[in-house]
């Protein structure tokens, strides 16, 4: 099978189309799903440049990819949430990344059935940052009806699912949000009428001189500048949930990301030192009377399922930007690179591959 892969840590202009070997069942509770569409996100494109080589060590050919929609074509004897010829869409766990492929294997427990209402293209561009989206909303301990959330990068793979589950699900009582001047009326536009009740524009003005100080009760932090914005929660309630700083030592060795067969462990070194940073930024919040965390995906075809939900009743929509073909190498590394830059993209890439 056609496979975007790479022989060794690189950035997207590394990648390589090849063949290899179609997957296999490997449990009773394993399908194999022919992938029509994948979508690309920042972890995808930091981790093969090797984000993580420090704590977990790849093995090569590495496949890229990890949120894809498609056809079940094979299921194991113990598979009872789909059948073979069912339309599904999923984020693949680690034993199975590499959604950039023509046939990818997957536990059943990671799939559901997609969006009937949606596209290949646009059902796999949900799963990794639309469940990310809803499980940081969650964490906010209490209810969010009524309340302030602040989302920057509101057109962002993540932030566009975190603007319209936090107002349209979570009853949030105002939505604020930041983009560039170009997005600015693309807002409404693409996360529908009323989402977002305040849109600023962070090439024009900073957020902790626009924002009352005092006033947000969860900031949703996609960009990595939470500490920034300490000023801005809420004494005493304020929840900021990162998705863009590091998380500690302990949270990422019981991470997904860690869950593979030869059980890989963090160096000791790796591990104390993510701790002390992340528990320097829950001491900076705690001055703040805010509680911070950091937000590592435990994926689920259940909140797949809550997700295809809000998709069917009108509360949530995707935005696909860029797409391009699976055959199309150059293409395909084109469209990386503005998911490795972080800049320059709206709403999420997806690649073809059918």
């Amino acid at each position: 099978m056609l496979s975007v892969n790479i022989s060794s840590y690189t950035g997207p202009s590394g990648y390589q189309l090849s063949e290899l070997s179609k997957p296999e069942l490997r449990s009773a509770k394993d399908v194999i799903i022919k992938v029509h569409a994948a979508s690309i996100n920042p972890i995808d494109v930091k981790k093969a440049d090797g984000a993580l080589k420090m704590a977990l060590q790849d093995s090569f050919p590495y496949k890229i990819g990890y949120d894809c929609a498609g056809i079940v074509t094979e299921v194991g004897s113990g598979v009872t949430r789909c059948k073979v010829g069912d339309e599904v869409y999923t984020r693949l766990p680690e034993v199975s990344r590499g959604s950039l492929s023509e046939f990818v294997p997957c536990a059943e427990q990671y799939i559901a059935i997609k969006p009937p209402s949606l596209s290949f293209e646009e059902a796999a561009s949900i799963p990794l940052a639309g469940m990310t989206a809803l499980q940081a909303l969650r964490r906010y301990k209490g209810d969010l009806a009524g309340k302030t959330v602040f989302v920057p990068a509101g057109l962002s793979g993540t932030g566009l699912f975190a603007c319209q589950l936090a107002k349209k699900v979570f009853k949030a009582g105002k939505v604020i949000t930041t983009v560039s001047t170009s997005k600015v009326d693309k807002v409404s536009e693409l996360l529908g009428e009323g989402t977002v009740d305040e849109i600023i524009d962070y090439t024009k003005s900073d957020p902790r001189t626009v924002i009352e100080t005092g006033s947000v009760d969860f900031l949703f932090d996609t960009t990595g500048a939470a500490m920034e914005h300490l000023c801005l929660m809420r004494a005493q309630s304020g929840c900021i949930v990162s998705v863009a700083t590091m998380p500690s030592g302990d949270e990422l060795q019981n991470s997904p990301l860690m869950q593979l067969p030869h059980n890989p462990r963090l160096p000791m070194a790796v591990k104390m030192f993510l701790n002390a940073m992340d528990c320097v930024r829950k001491l900076r919040a705690r001055r703040y009377g805010a509680e911070y965390s950091y937000l590592l995906l435990g994926s689920t075809g259940q909140d797949l399922d809550d997700l295809r939900g809000y998709v069917e009743d009108g509360r949530l929509r995707t935005v696909v930007g860029n797409t391009v073909k699976l055959a199309d190498i150059e293409a395909v590394r084109s469209a990386c690179q503005v998911v490795y830059s972080g800049r320059g993209g709206l709403g999420k890439t997806v690649v073809k591959v059918i």
